[in-house]
């Protein structure tokens, strides 16, 4: 038992070894191909981890051969390092005929340490639309403009639904896909709730911009609200950001007809303007309340302000700065991803942004694309178990093995004494003519079996009644029993069969145990698992059924595993029971039936002199 026990353990754990250097588990069989994209800061020249982001997913027949595809791409979806949890994803665009797409991934965030896989599955003709921008980027956005729109204005892809006013023309060669062309009208947001600023609030607004031609005060955003202002734009090709009239200047002109990535972030009483992801200039003030419309690429017209109206306590540099207001020009040039938040962003996401969204961005590497082996259902369950899961499965393989270990020898064993006593009692029949001592004698005269001396309960009941009988005989010198000698020997056949009953019964408690605790464990794993499963949903920021739904088989496997080890060692506790009371009452019987005759040849002066029983 021990060894077959021990030589169980070891085949399992070289099992679980295997299983636990397997890569990663496909998420759903019903996808036949996927795609690994390495996510590697270093590579990008990021130097700090960041929060939620996110990132662009470029495709393009170099990197991706749009076979096996959906021609919209709706069966596209991404599933993060551990193989289990779905990325939110939007699409911008996806053209297969051309071998272009790009999509937007939720990445719950970038770390500057080890790269990081993500994988992209397709090959799903039945999948449904999956794409959604109003999960994929975060609730601070406010606005979102991918201008990826074949016609109409520019629409928004939050949930808060800040769509344009008016029409511009498109370019085909923005920083990341289409943007809007700009020559002297701005792109006009009409005010909402979501855009309102409070005094001294908090704001983040980027874009990548592409000046065609500089002039002096070219403005890219501007928001007015009575006498406050906040601006943002280029000043002969020099970024800058004005707050009130204040302004803060970066350190030196864009290029003319290169993207660039601006960004400002606004809160605490700081703002603080980047370029390609480097803050390049910072003004020490507090944002103003604005609660009017948006406009990008310019600027409302301002009458002139009169000389007399600069205060005369001024400073010169005040006074030439109040009459500047007036000469604010529109942007001349390609304006693309404009995002604005309602929170200040980190430095780090800046970056982020400027350094894997642009032409030659290097963030991400693409791999090999993998093709499923046609992984069975419950293959795919198998997969997506997590630690946890996989530690009550253990205990239950443990339990399922030694439970059935003892059945199978708790079965051989009393078929091999069912036996031995079916011979038995095949030789005591043919005696019961004779004295109750003729199958000793056939015993010593080696007429009975090895199998019926070692194995047979009944034997060992009749060979030990035949020593009390042998032993009384030589102490009283007399063949003949008394009646108290007589209920000596019952007494010590009765105290055989009750320490054979319990042979019989030792390690059934087990059974017993698996019974009744293999389903209470199962049950410990699901709950656990269902948890795991939500709370990894809940700060993933996923909570479709794609997302939950391999957690929750995994989970509902531990109850099925649980039930898989109670009900076969149900079916053979009740079976094994029921030959131990067979074997048992056997014994009893064969005990009251030899105690009659032993009683009666007693009595009638048949009972001669028992030679010693019969030995092994």
């Amino acid at each position: 038992m021990q060894r077959f026990l021990t030589t169980l353990l070891f085949l399992l754990g070289f099992a679980l070894s295997g299983v636990a250097s397997a890569e990663t588990p496909w998420w759903q069989s019903d996808w036949k191909y996927r795609k690994p994209l390495t996510i590697n800061a270093a590579a990008a020249g990021l130097g700090e981890s960041t929060g939620r982001v996110p990132v662009l997913v470029r495709l393009h027949s170099g990197n991706f051969a749009f076979d096996g595809v959906a021609a919209d791409g709706k069966d596209i979806r991404f599933v993060g390092a551990d193989g289990r949890s779905v990325l939110a994803h939007q699409i911008e665009l996806f053209d297969a005929s051309v071998g272009m797409a790009l999509i937007w991934v939720d990445v719950p965030a970038i770390s500057a340490g080890a790269p990081q896989t993500v994988w992209m599955y397709y090959g799903n003709e039945n999948a449904p639309v999956g794409g959604n921008g109003q999960l994929t980027f975060d609730p601070d956005y406010v606005t979102v403009y991918h201008f990826g729109e074949q016609s109409g204005a520019s629409r928004d892809t939050t949930a808060y639904s800040n769509h344009a006013r008016n029409t511009l023309a498109t370019a085909a060669d923005g920083a990341v896909g289409r943007g809007l062309r700009f020559e002297g009208q701005p792109l006009e947001v009409p005010a909402s709730p979501s855009l309102a600023i409070a005094e001294g609030g908090a704001l983040t607004f980027s874009a990548w911009v592409r000046a065609e031609q500089v002039g002096p005060n070219q403005v890219i955003y501007a928001r007015r609200f009575g006498a406050s202002a906040l601006l943002v734009g280029l000043d002969n090709g020099v970024p800058f950001v004005e707050v009130n009239g204040v302004r803060a200047v970066g350190d030196g002109p864009v290029n003319v007809g290169q993207h660039v990535h601006l960004a400002l972030t606004a809160g605490n009483g700081q703002a603080v303007l980047y370029v390609d992801g480097r803050a390049a200039a910072i003004l020490e003030a507090a944002l103003p309340a604005l609660n009017s419309d948006t406009l990008i690429g310019g600027d409302v017209a301002l009458p002139p302000v009169p000389t007399d109206a600069v205060d005369a306590a001024a400073t010169p540099d005040a006074a030439a700065a109040t009459a500047a207001t007036v000469t604010f020009n529109p942007f001349i040039g390609v304006i693309d991803e404009v995002r604005v938040s309602k929170v200040a962003r980190s430095p780090a996401l800046i970056q982020a942004d400027a350094r894997s969204q642009g032409p030659g961005a290097q963030l991400l590497a693409f791999g090999e694309d993998e093709q499923s082996a046609g992984v069975s259902h419950f293959g795919f369950i198998l997969k997506a178990m997590p630690v946890d899961a996989w530690v009550v499965v253990v205990v239950l393989l443990l339990m399922f093995l030694v439970s059935w270990a003892i059945m199978i020898l708790k079965s051989r064993y009393f078929g091999t004494v069912e036996r031995a006593n079916a011979a038995f009692n095949e030789h005591y029949r043919k005696a019961a003519g004779d004295s109750i001592t003729r199958v000793n004698e056939l015993a010593n005269q080696g007429h009975l079996s090895s199998e019926v001396r070692d194995q047979s309960t009944l034997w060992n009941l009749y060979r030990m009644a035949l020593d009390e009988v042998q032993g009384r005989q030589i102490h009283t010198g007399n063949k003949k029993l008394s009646d108290s000698a007589l209920g000596a020997i019952r007494a010590s056949l009765d105290a055989e069969v009750i320490r054979e009953t319990e042979r019989m019964a030792h390690r059934m408690n087990w059974l017993s145990t698996t019974i009744e605790g293999a389903p209470y464990v199962g049950l410990f794993g699901t709950v656990i698992g269902i948890m795991l499963v939500f709370a990894v949903a809940a700060i993933a920021g996923a909570v479709d059924i794609n997302s939950v739904a391999p957690g929750m088989a995994a989970a509902l496997l531990c109850t099925a595993a649980g039930l898989g080890v109670a009900i076969p060692a149900l079916f053979g506790y009740n079976w094994l029971s029921a030959r131990a009371e067979a074997i048992a009452a056997d014994m009893s019987v064969f005990v009251d039936e030899f105690t009659a005759r032993l009683a009666e040849e007693s009595e009638d002066g048949t009972l001669g002199i028992v030679a010693p029983a019969g030995r092994a």
